[in-house]
């Protein structure tokens, strides 16, 4: 606080600290109470809120975890966030680590463009073509038919096809903040350690993931958080068995017509990502301000 009125000044400093808050309470702190409000509520007719009836209840909570399919989708959710993050650190992080030490300027930014384009149509799009792409007569069975690995055709949707997508849509969410920290590591420091016999498994475990771990922290908290919350790429990709919890918290709000209860479930979902990411942060021994920078 005292560098930023050092840097803009008494009133210019004053200003962008009441527009962080007022952004800060409109949009962070106001839609979460209204959430928190509406999930201690029961599930009431318009004449009845404010009667007897409309009373503080955790009756919507007591519904999810009462609720053995609820339950089992939602720490199913957890856990396959938990592997749509560690399958996209393992897809970018020796993406992250050949654009920033390896491969000449040239190459690293058309890799950049390369990876940024598709980005450019909208997210809805990106997961139809992987539709189009996955489906029972799309490309990849027609390669793998020609091509002999399988007899027949492969029904890809489910729980690989929202993995598959979800890989794709926020891969660069782990791989900017990868190449970032990377980038940043003294090369001499690498050629030291090979010139001195180290494997590249060592110099790996050794010198760049630890000064890269601010990065992978950033990357995984941002694509775990962006996996929990996802809907589209469930909703496409998906099969009966591979429902996301984010699909029942639409289904509570827009076909059930039952905002409280749908309230308390997105409610359970903040809380646990929450606590995931503050376990990835002590894991990767960064604080919140790492991830900031």
């Amino acid at each position: 606080m005292h560098s930023l009125f050092a840097r803009f000044g008494t009133g210019l400093g004053a200003l962008i600290v009441a527009l962080v808050a007022a952004w800060l309470v409109s949009m962070v702190l106001a839609p979460n109470l209204m959430m928190l409000d509406f999930s201690l509520h029961p599930n009431l007719m318009p004449a009845q809120v404010g009667g007897p009836d409309d009373h503080y209840t955790l009756e919507n909570f007591a519904a999810l975890f009462g609720d053995p399919v609820h339950r089992a989708i939602f720490f199913k959710t957890i856990w396959a966030s938990a592997l749509v993050m560690v399958t996209t650190l393992a897809v970018t992080y020796p993406i992250a680590y050949w654009m920033a030490k390896v491969a000449s300027p040239r190459a690293a930014a058309l890799t950049v463009a390369a990876l940024i384009i598709p980005f450019w149509i909208n997210e809805v799009l990106r997961t139809l073509a992987w539709y189009i792409l996955l489906a029972f007569a799309g490309p990849l069975n027609a390669v793998l038919l020609w091509l002999g690995v399988i007899n027949q055709p492969v029904r890809w949707f489910g729980d690989f096809g929202v993995l598959a997508g979800m890989v794709y849509a926020y891969i660069l969410f782990m791989l900017f903040p990868i190449y970032n920290s990377v980038s940043t590591l003294d090369t001499a420091q690498v050629e030291a350690a090979r010139n001195l016999g180290a494997s590249t498994i060592h110099i790996h475990r050794r010198i760049v993931i630890p000064h890269a771990k601010a990065g992978i922290a950033t990357g995984c908290v941002f694509t775990f958080m962006l996996a929990a919350g996802s809907y589209v790429a469930p909703a496409l990709l998906g099969a009966p068995g591979s429902r996301w919890f984010t699909e029942i918290i639409y289904n509570w709000f827009f076909e059930g017509g039952n905002w409280n209860r749908g309230a308390a479930y997105a409610l359970v979902l903040l809380a646990l990502c929450m606590l995931v990411v503050l376990a990835a942060l002590k894991l990767f021994r960064v604080n919140l301000a790492d991830v900031a920078k």
